[in-house]
């Protein structure tokens, strides 16, 4: 009897132990981020905001957090993922275009020069998916990106675009949703493009996405009214352009920002500038093994970063993890 009584006594003991490191886990909202000041900085904030009756509460409609996409909730090398998706059109359509064997960046496109035609950022690449789609109905775009999306591969990991998501992002954003933030994606990147896939990626719908766009008009074609895209830019929501994009599609300012670039310094600094708590974030990719290292294209916003004080992800040393279910 004594032995028995001894042997569930221990068996008890051991239940508890699992019960209280599963409680203790399921307590940490982003496990895959390592302790440290980052993480520590991000949950007090997020602690003081919502503190009702303390001196740093946000109410629940001003809750607002901007997060750009390429390079800060996924990867964007050797070049932003929407130019792979323009280039299978380009390739599709170049026996047509025999222009583009010398007009740029098709020509580096075609030639699978990625670099060279990365060169011209956001605005090169709204030109390619503007010639390469334009005529389109919008419907048919989005169409087109979710069967894209659902099948292409990135050229190095050979992993679907979407597997290459941040699973620390994934987490602090379904965080900030479960204490009353309203989170947008704030991209350079075009919006018809992120739109059809935007919510059951990161969680975000549709309405909540800002990015560039083209111009587009009303037709009605077979009888039916369509939204048909045309060849010219609308707005591109970059640097200067991300608070004029914010202003115009979510009318409240940000009380928190997350980037990566110097095209995300206008939109850090616009989030700052107002009254309150506020809290800036900016990634560095220093993770050659698991992700991408590089400091190319956001020198300026780490300069910005040391000066007033953003809050600064050391990808190698902060991360648990890159992608989810990776190592």
């Amino acid at each position: 009897m004594g032995d028995t009584l001894k042997t569930w006594k221990i068996l008890f003991a051991a239940l508890i132990l699992i019960l209280s490191s599963g409680i203790a886990q399921a307590a940490d909202p982003l496990p895959s981020w390592n302790d440290g000041g980052v993480k520590r900085n991000l949950m007090d904030f997020v602690s003081r905001v919502t503190s009702e009756g303390g001196p740093d509460f946000i109410p629940v409609p001003e809750r607002i957090a901007v997060f750009d996409n390429d390079g800060t909730l996924w990867a964007e090398k050797p070049m932003y993922f929407q130019l792979f998706f323009a280039l299978d059109r380009v390739r599709e359509l170049a026996p047509d275009h025999p222009e583009w064997e010398t007009q740029e960046p098709f020509a580096s496109l075609l030639k699978g020069d990625m670099e060279t035609a990365a060169k011209g950022g956001m605005k090169s690449l709204l030109e390619v998916v503007m010639a390469t789609h334009a005529g389109m109905t919008s419907d048919e775009f989005e169409a087109g990106v979710k069967q894209w999306i659902a099948t292409a591969r990135h050229p190095q990991t050979k992993l679907p675009y979407t597997a290459m998501v941040y699973q620390p992002m994934l987490e602090l954003l379904d965080y900030m949703r479960a204490n009353g933030f309203k989170t947008f994606i704030v991209s350079g990147g075009g919006i018809e493009f992120m739109r059809p896939w935007s919510e059951a990626v990161y969680g975000i719908p549709p309405e909540q996405v800002v990015g560039s766009s083209i111009k587009t008009k009303f037709e009605m074609r077979d009888g039916k009214p369509v939204i048909v895209r045309e060849a010219e830019l609308g707005f591109i929501d970059d640097k200067e352009g991300k608070p004029v994009g914010i202003n115009l599609h979510i009318g409240r300012r940000p009380v928190a920002a997350f980037g990566n670039s110097d095209g995300d310094i206008q939109m850090l600094q616009y989030t700052m500038a107002g009254e309150g708590a506020r809290f800036a974030l900016l990634v560095r990719h220093t993770d050659g093994v698991r992700e991408f290292a590089y400091d190319k294209g956001a020198e300026k916003a780490q300069a910005e970063a040391v000066k007033a004080g953003w809050a600064v992800v050391d990808m190698k040393n902060d991360w648990k993890t890159v992608y989810p279910d990776s190592k």
